[in-house]
């Protein structure tokens, strides 16, 4: 008996995937919520600041701006971002550094507490330094006997903006290391390059438009930081305030030009931050796809 041939069945052919992208509408009816989001809670906003700042005229806007109280403000806020900013420069490339290209005991820790920041209220982070460093706290004491002040001085603002802005270098700078890997650096020690040689020609240039965005978000915040610096400050007008405080004891005061005059400061800023964070991802986007 001829045994009848057994042939295998085709294997049915998969169902086309469905594109979003072909039904005409759904890029529509995105790109609407996210503009309409974007109106709502950020153009709005904006434009409101600087309406009011400019309502009652370039004289008032520029008295308020003048202010003794307001320029020690501003020049505060310059001070804090000027010293904590290049810290923060240093420290964010030496711990990138170390957790992208070594290998070494408590790694996951240091990694830990650069996100520290991260989940910690500024507000808890000023009680800490009050805990440590005022009159009644762990060093108070000591500090007092040797005429030292830390907590509603300026010292106490520039360890409260530190603390709040120096994970921004570090996590811009870790991933974009841990990408690159560790060839060109093994390649540079092989052929008798040193360790500063190795990083000032070989890891940093490949990392420069990383470490400009860090330290791009790292000044943004430095300058507009609120909350921990509020619990050091001590509100001192002429003194202690930096920006942001000035702008809520003038606004408490009902002196509402004055607030929005220097709150059109901080939204400059802001502005200017995004415009330049477009420019160094745009050029970055440019040289990595080369």
């Amino acid at each position: 008996m001829a045994s009848i041939p057994f042939s295998r069945p085709e294997p049915l052919a998969p169902p086309p995937a469905l594109s979003l992208a072909r039904i005409p509408w759904v890029p529509i009816v995105l790109t609407t919520i996210a503009l309409t989001y974007l109106a709502l809670f950020l153009f709005v906003p904006l434009a409101a600041v600087f309406h009011e700042a400019l309502k009652k005229g370039w004289g008032v806007y520029l008295a308020a701006i003048a202010d003794p109280d307001a320029w020690s403000a501003i020049k505060l806020t310059l001070l804090a971002a000027v010293i904590a900013v290049p810290l923060n420069l240093v420290f964010g490339v030496a711990a990138a550094w170390a957790i992208a290209k070594f290998d070494f005991r408590g790694k996951n820790l240091l990694i830990t507490l650069i996100d520290l920041p991260f989940s910690v209220s500024p507000v808890i982070s000023g009680l800490i330094y009050v805990l440590i460093f005022g009159l009644q706290g762990w060093l108070g004491p000591w500090l007092a006997a040797h005429d030292l002040k830390i907590i509603f001085a300026v010292p106490g603002i520039v360890l409260a903006t530190l603390f709040v802005t120096f994970p921004f270098v570090a996590r811009e700078l870790i991933p974009l290391m841990q990408a690159q890997g560790r060839e060109e650096e093994e390649a540079a020690a092989v052929l008798g390059a040193s360790g500063w040689q190795t990083l000032w020609r070989v890891t940093l240039p490949n990392v420069k438009w990383g470490l400009l965005y860090g330290v791009i978000l790292c000044n943004a915040r430095a300058m507009g930081e609120f909350g921990a610096v509020s619990v050091v400050s001590g509100h001192i007008r002429g003194l202690t305030n930096t920006l942001p405080l000035h702008i809520e004891i003038v606004y408490n005061e009902y002196q509402f030009a004055a607030a929005f005059a220097c709150a059109s400061l901080l939204a400059l800023l802001a502005l200017v931050t995004l415009a330049l964070k477009t420019l160094v991802e745009a050029r970055a986007h440019k040289e990595y796809s080369r």
